[in-house]
């Protein structure tokens, strides 16, 4: 295997390896999206948990954060809760920062 071969199979893999990392960031992500919008609508225990995992299987609905986004405001809006999407963004903003960091030390 030539110099080359050996650096482009590094490449691959650590493209592997990022993109495995940001897909368990972002699922991370909404799980704590999740539980933070039920908590903002009252929701606690089991209940928050499974509200959470709905959350997250709601990503797999088409490409991108949209359809997340949608479920939550659609959500906030039935039980009477005001956010606004720009609120919502920053929400998402702040806590794929932190579920990136947690996804990065292990934990």
């Amino acid at each position: 295997m030539s110099t080359f071969d050996k650096r482009e199979e590094g490449f691959e893999k650590k493209f592997a390896l990022d993109e495995e990392q940001k897909f368990k960031a972002e699922a991370r992500r909404n799980k704590l999206l999740g539980l933070w919008a039920a908590e903002k609508m009252g929701v606690t225990g089991d209940a928050a948990a499974a509200y959470a995992k709905e959350v997250v299987a709601a990503d797999f609905e088409e490409a991108g954060d949209k359809d997340v986004q949608n479920k939550l405001i659609k959500d906030f809006a039935a039980k009477g809760v005001a956010v606004t999407p720009q609120e919502l963004r920053a929400k998402m903003d702040e806590l794929m920062a932190q579920a990136a960091a947690q996804v990065k030390a292990g934990t």
